[in-house]
C-alpha cells in the first residue's frame, strides 16, 4: 500500500532528486511523483535579500502563509524539499552522497549552468555510473543561446505559435496557458523514464536533454511537414476554424458559442439534419470537404442564423453524441462543469494555510481511481530527514547549515 492507503503505485522505488523552479520541471517531477516516484526537491537556502526556494513560491498572489503560494501548489505536490546551495562549502559533497541512491538528477536551469555546478553526467558518473541526468534548458547546454534566459512566451513567439493563434487580420496572439513549459516538462518526463529504463538494463547512465525552443518547434507537427515539403505557410482561419476542414469552428449562438467539428462527411449530414437544414449536404457548394471550403463564406453566412436560434444549451442537448460539439465556456464555467466535478476533476488539497485548498487533479487514472496528493513540501521541510538518509549525523547537517549550504 502506498501513502494514500491505495495499491502501490506504478513508479515506487524510482527517486530523483530535482534542481527545479518554476514552471517546466515542477511539472514534470509532479507527474512522476503523482505515480508514485520520490521526488526531492532542491531549492535553495534562505539568504538575506533573496526569496527563498523556488521562485513559485512567491508568485501570482494568492500566499499560503509564509513562502508558499497556490501557484507553487499547483506544481508540487507529494515532493519533499531539501535545501542545498552548491556554490557553498561541503555542498558537493552532500550532493555525492545523495545521487548514490538516486535513479536520475532533474535540472531545469540555463543551459551553462548543469555543467559549472556539477550536475552533468559527466560530473556524476564517478559517484554513480547508472545516474541519469536530465537538463530542461530553453535552448539547451550547447550553441550560441547556452547562457540564455528563456521563458514560455518566448518560445511561443518564436516557434510561430502566436503567428498561428487568433483571428486574421489582429495582432498574433499566445495560448493563454504555458503551453510550452507543460509540453517541455511532460518531454522530459519521459525523457527520464526512458533513461532510467536504459540505466537499470545496461547500468550505464547518460545525460538527455530538453529545450523549450526544441519542443515548441517539434510540436509544429504536420504544420511544419507541409511547410517543410511544399512551402505551405499556414494561414489563420477565422472563429478558430480548421485550416481544411468546413465547418470545423466556432459558431455563435443565442447567448454565446459552441465549437462544431464535422471532420467526417457522416458528421456533415447529422449536423445539417438536426439544425434543420437537411438540403446543404446536397447543395454543389457545400457537398464535399473541398467545396465547403471553397464556399466557406457563404456556408456561414447560411448557418450563422441558424445557430443563432437557440442556446449554447439547447445546441449540446441536440447535438452532444452525434456531432463533435463543445460549449466554449470562460474558466469559471469550465471548473464549475457538473461533468468535471462529477468525473473527480479537483483533488481537495489540505494544506497548513488553507485546509479547503483544491487543485486540479492528475489527468491520470490508476485502475479507474484518480491519483491521490498530499499538498507540496515546506521550504526545506524535508532536509535533515533527506540527509540523515544519506549518512548524515545531526552534527554534520548543523555544520552544513553553519557553512551556508543548506
Amino acid at each position: 500500500m502506498n501513502r494514500a492507503g491505495l495499491p502501490r503505485l506504478p513508479l515506487a522505488g524510482l527517486r530523483i532528486l530535482s534542481f527545479e523552479q518554476f514552471g517546466a520541471g515542477p511539472f514534470a517531477t509532479m507527474h512522476l511523483a503523482d505515480l508514485g516516484a520520490e521526488v526531492v526537491k532542491v531549492e535553495q537556502p534562505a539568504t538575506e535579500g533573496e526569496p527563498p526556494g523556488d521562485i513559485a513560491r512567491h508568485t501570482g498572489g494568492h500566499a499560503l502563509g509564509h513562502d508558499d503560494s497556490q501557484y507553487f501548489q499547483s506544481f508540487n505536490r507529494n515532493k519533499r524539499s531539501l535545501t542545498l546551495d552548491l556554490r557553498k562549502p561541503g555542498a558537493r559533497e552532500a550532493l555525492h552522497r545523495l545521487v548514490r541512491d538516486a535513479d536520475a538528477v532533474l535540472n531545469n536551469l540555463r543551459g551553462d549552468l548543469p555543467v559549472k555546478l556539477g550536475l552533468d553526467h559527466a560530473a556524476l558518473a564517478a559517484v554513480k555510473p547508472g545516474i541519469v541526468c536530465v537538463h530542461l534548458s530553453g535552448y539547451g547546454r550547447s550553441g550560441p543561446r547556452a547562457a540564455w534566459p528563456a521563458y514560455d512566451y518566448l518560445a511561443q513567439a518564436e516557434a510561430g505559435f502566436c503567428a498561428l493563434t487568433g483571428e486574421p487580420e489582429q495582432l498574433p496572439a499566445r495560448a493563454g496557458l504555458s503551453v510550452v513549459d507543460f509540453l517541455s516538462g511532460l518531454t522530459a518526463a519521459t525523457a527520464l523514464l526512458a533513461g532510467v529504463m536504459g540505466a537499470r538494463a545496461s547500468g550505464r547512465g547518460c545525460d538527455l536533454d530538453v529545450s523549450l525552443y526544441d519542443v515548441a518547434m517539434h510540436s509544429l507537427t504536420y504544420v511544419a511537414t507541409w511547410y517543410l515539403n511544399d512551402g505551405t505557410d499556414l494561414p489563420r482561419r477565422p472563429r478558430g476554424g480548421h485550416p481544411f476542414v468546413v465547418p470545423c469552428e466556432m459558431f455563435p449562438t443565442a447567448d454565446g458559442h459552441v465549437f462544431v467539428m464535422c471532420i467526417k462527411p457522416g458528421f456533415w449530414r447529422s449536423f445539417c439534419d438536426i439544425a434543420g437544414v437537411p438540403g446543404l449536404p446536397g447543395d454543389p457548394r457545400f457537398k464535399g470537404f473541398d467545396d465547403r471550403l471553397a464556399n466557406r463564406t457563404a456556408l456561414m453566412d447560411l448557418l450563422d442564423p441558424v445557430m443563432r436560434g437557440r442556446t449554447s444549451a439547447e445546441w449540446m442537448a441536440l447535438l452532444a453524441g452525434r456531432v463533435p460539439v463543445a460549449p466554449v465556456l470562460g474558466l469559471g464555467a469550465a471548473l464549475d462543469s457538473p461533468y468535471f466535478r462529477d468525473q473527480g476533476g479537483v483533488l481537495a488539497l489540505p494544506h497548513p494555510a488553507r485546509p479547503d485548498l483544491k487543485v486540479v487533479a492528475s489527468p491520470i487514472r490508476l485502475d479507474g481511481a484518480r491519483l491521490a496528493g498530499r499538498a507540496g513540501p515546506a521550504h526545506g521541510a524535508d532536509s535533515a530527514a533527506v540527509l540523515a538518509e544519506a549518512g548524515y549525523t545531526p552534527a554534520e547537517i548543523d555544520h552544513l547549515r553553519a557553512l551556508g549550504a543548506v
